[in-house]
């Protein structure tokens, strides 16, 4: 008597295209994280061209932005521009390319609707939410708020699109 061992036939097999949720939606939350990946490429770019001019450039920019020097955010910009030095430059710029390349390949698989992008936004935005939760406990302001409340509506719109796609609220039914 042979025994033949066959592997076991999914009848559906994990799919790597959510056909099921909106397009527009998934596409909303790619632009987003797409313009994020542009303004930290820009910061950066701007950073190579003025690093060594970089006391003199965020003067002239507090100076524009009426911001006076002896504020704490224009002392706190003042002490950052001049502790650019190159190896710091190489380091930050480093990191903007990391930063703006994760952002980019994100925007990419939610633009085209796929599976592991949904995951990684859901894995990705979760992971910020202690940090955010950390500045506005040392001062809450519009900005801090404003961004942890457009990262919890990201967070909740991936977790529904993941429990819904999970089959766990039919399920629970």
């Amino acid at each position: 008597m042979e025994v033949s061992v066959t592997p076991p036939v999914h009848p559906h097999p994990p799919a790597q295209v959510d056909e099921r949720t909106s397009a527009a939606g998934l596409r909303t939350v790619a632009v987003f994280e797409a313009l994020k990946g542009i303004v930290v490429l820009a910061l950066g770019i701007v950073l190579v061209f003025v690093h060594k001019h970089a006391e003199d450039f965020t003067e002239n920019l507090l100076f524009h932005l009426h911001i006076d020097v002896d504020r704490r955010i224009g002392e706190a910009l003042m002490n950052a521009a001049l502790k650019v030095s190159d190896a710091r430059l190489i380091t930050i710029l480093a990191a903007v390319a990391v930063y703006a390349a994760v952002r980019f390949l994100e925007a990419w698989g939610l633009w085209h609707r796929r599976v592991w992008a949904e995951w990684f936004a859901l894995l990705s935005g979760t992971l910020y939410l202690p940090l955010e939760i950390l500045k506005i406990m040392e001062r809450a302001d519009w900005e801090r708020v404003g961004v942890l409340v457009i990262n919890l509506l990201i967070i909740g719109y991936m977790l529904m699109i993941r429990i819904r796609e999970g089959g766990w609220l039919a399920k629970s039914r």
